[in-house]
């Protein structure tokens, strides 16, 4: 009991957790209610979010800056994976394509941005080693691409072309899936000193309890245990959801569902750039772009020929491959230099509300 209160006096937003029972419990006895529902699964699956970033933190701490970062970015983005396997399982494609566009996007923009605002009003200026940055734009550089080529063959309404869809959007995912694998034998084995930060002096401060290993794992697998079950929730009641609410799935999956996953990265990234500790920050944030982009679509599109009741393909929306080249684009010029300060952070912040109010007037 006293472990448990630990680990949730270090969440602090452990409190919404109250959520959780009541979304299950409203689920089952208010089926007429789905926008109630949906709105409690949101509720429930941010602290859970933030939990598991918080547990993935403990276990980087154990197993040093540059898998802590990788780790960090990788189960911080269980929760948005969660959310689009039960989605392609139901055959909702356009939620899938929309709630991962706004991964890419509320990263690149929302989280760098909040954690640039947060670090720049503790520190003046912050610093990054831009190898790293470089590496990951270039990254995302060809993640948008890849969407850009088979979008522009969807929409050119020639029937040749939009049949070899699904074969190109395979062949392409295994591509993009070879390259992140090698992204990882790069950044964390042939040439991981380019890519350790140094810690500053403030960071040697206490940051709570250290966890053991059983418990950081325990954690991890408990939360996602439950994400996943309020995931098939929030899929079941999305659709009724929005028209209740006069929205488009894509702004629900844009905006409303990709801000929900997003929570934990969030937190952690935050968490460190407050601590002036900008590689781990930026690892997290624009780390989980990339590993959207170049491991969760590729994986989606493969598994889609298995488990969903139609193959999905790398053709997003018009706006969706907008939105992913200004975000990128837009990120890459203000980052380049390696240097951030508070401003900074309000710039790519006003920029994802300009896109978020954009999928918005878009009709439903």
């Amino acid at each position: 009991m006293r472990t448990l209160r630990n680990v949730l006096a270090e969440a602090p937003l452990a409190w919404l957790l109250f959520a959780v029972p009541v979304a299950a419990w409203v689920h089952h006895a208010r089926p007429d209610s789905p926008l109630l529902v949906f709105v409690l699964a949101c509720v429930a699956i941010i602290p859970l979010a933030g939990l598991l970033g918080l547990a993935t933190e403990k276990l980087a701490a154990r197993v040093g800056e540059g898998i802590g970062g990788f780790l960090n970015a990788t189960l911080g983005n269980a929760a948005e994976l969660i959310i689009a396997l039960v989605a392609l399982k139901a055959g909702m494609l356009d939620v899938v394509k929309a709630s991962l566009t706004g991964s890419i996007i509320g990263n690149l923009l929302l989280v760098l941005g909040a954690a640039f605002l947060a670090g720049g009003l503790r520190h003046k200026i912050q610093t990054f080693a831009t190898v790293g940055v470089r590496l990951q734009v270039g990254m995302m550089a060809l993640a948008a691409l890849a969407i850009l080529v088979p979008s522009i063959f969807a929409a050119s309404g020639v029937d040749a072309l939009a049949s070899r869809s699904v074969g190109f959007s395979v062949v392409v995912s295994v591509l993009l899936l070879a390259v992140y694998v090698a992204s990882l034998v790069f950044t964390l084995g042939t040439h991981a000193d380019l890519f350790r930060g140094h810690e500053p002096a403030e960071a040697t401060e206490e940051h709570g309890m250290a966890w053991s290993l059983s418990l950081a794992i325990g954690v991890m697998a408990v939360v996602t245990l439950l994400i996943v079950w309020m995931s098939e929730i929030l899929v079941a009641t999305v659709e009724q959801a929005s028209h209740a609410l006069g929205l488009s799935n894509l702004f629900v999956g844009v905006v409303v569902v990709a801000v929900v996953g997003n929570a934990a990265e969030h937190s952690t990234a935050v968490l460190f750039a407050m601590r002036n500790r900008m590689e781990v920050s930026l690892s997290i944030a624009i780390g989980s772009c990339t590993q959207i982009a170049l491991f969760v679509v590729p994986l989606l599109v493969l598994l889609s020929l298995v488990m969903a009741p139609a193959p999905m393909t790398l053709a997003f929306a018009g706006v969706e491959v907008f939105l992913v080249l200004g975000a990128t684009f837009i990120a890459s010029v203000l980052i380049v230099d390696g240097k951030s300060t508070w401003f900074t952070g309000v710039q790519l912040i006003a920029i994802y509300l300009v896109m978020a109010i954009t999928v918005f007037a878009i009709p439903a």
